[in-house]
């Protein structure tokens, strides 16, 4: 990776960081710094759609399994620059899984805070992009570095 994009990296994963300490002196809670971080998630999901058609000559995702592996594969190294990989469970329901992931980096998290999901704001971009593409879905994280899995 050139220099430049290390230090755009390096700034939005301390501006994460940053904006999950607000949310967390704000709000009452990690499960409510949760449920935030997917709804600003969802709302970027929805705008990163149309961002990804105008920037790709990708065509039309056919189905729930197309979908899942443009997001991943593509979707996002344009936006995060990390590639992640999908496997399938079935039709229906599959797992996405980074290879890394630049938001936990410089991140530990205190034992008071193992019911906050740090990374929750990627479940509400999943959820967003395949919503704006007429499915909905439900997104959770099943594996957490962050808290040793």
């Amino acid at each position: 990776a050139a220099a430049g994009e290390r230090i755009n990296s390096e700034l939005f994963t301390l501006t994460y960081g940053a904006l999950v300490r607000h949310l967390l002196l704000d709000l009452e809670s990690p499960e409510e710094v949760n449920k935030q971080l997917d709804k600003m998630g969802h709302n970027i999901g929805i705008r990163l759609v149309d961002d990804f058609l105008a920037k790709t000559n990708t065509r039309r995702c056919r189905n729930f399994s197309e979908a899942t592996k443009t997001i991943a594969e593509t979707g996002f190294k344009m936006f995060l620059g990390v590639t992640a990989r999908v496997s399938p469970v079935d039709d229906k329901e599959c797992k996405i899984v980074f290879n890394e992931n630049p938001l936990t980096d410089f991140v530990e998290l205190p034992e008071k805070l193992q019911q906050l999901r740090y990374c929750n704001l990627l479940c509400g971009v999943i959820r967003g992009a395949l919503e704006q593409i007429s499915m909905k879905v439900e997104v959770d994280i099943a594996r957490d570095p962050l808290k040793g899995d």
